[in-house]
């Protein structure tokens, strides 16, 4: 069987929850091919979803120097910023969203992950003002669009008061 039949088959396991099996097969593809950042990020999104958040690390970061398409990089850096804030490097998860964010500014899922950094580190009108504007950006809801005007002008201001200005 081919590598690349073989990666199919490992990523067929873990996409079907089957993580422990993908694990080994995984493994093996990295021993074989350790400069291949498709087998990287796979064997990373495994040892993460088993909550192997250490192991995960290493596969990411050998991940991010590779030749990976748009959408895996986006959910590399989701996973690896994830990962370095589940560990407590807060340093590195802010660096690798930042990063991820500069490069791809339409993925959402980065801005709410990175808003959960913000809060995790005192910031937390940065990150209510970053989900504010990842809801108006990403709601179709009526009763959302509706208020859209107050909600982004209190995003902009979350605590300013208009009590003494009338």
């Amino acid at each position: 069987m081919s590598a690349d039949e073989r990666l199919a088959e490992a990523i067929a396991l873990r996409e079907s929850g089957e993580l422990e099996q993908a694990v080994p097969l995984l493994l093996a593809l990295r021993q074989e091919f350790p400069d291949d950042a498709r087998i990287a990020v796979q064997t990373a999104w495994t040892h993460d979803s088993l909550g192997l958040e250490e192991e995960a690390a290493g596969h990411y970061e050998a991940a991010i120097r590779g030749d990976l398409s748009d959408d895996e990089l986006r959910g590399l850096y989701l996973g690896l910023g994830s990962t370095y804030r589940t560990l407590g490097r807060d340093a590195d998860s802010e660096r690798i969203f930042r990063e991820g964010i500069e490069r791809f500014p339409d993925f959402k899922p980065l801005r709410v992950f990175n808003a959960m950094l913000d809060y995790n580190l005192g910031r937390q009108r940065e990150a209510v003002r970053a989900l504010i504007e990842v809801l108006l950006e990403a709601s179709d809801d009526p009763t959302i669009q509706r208020y859209r005007r107050s909600l982004s002008g209190y995003a902009e201001d979350l605590d300013r008061s208009w009590l003494g200005e009338r």
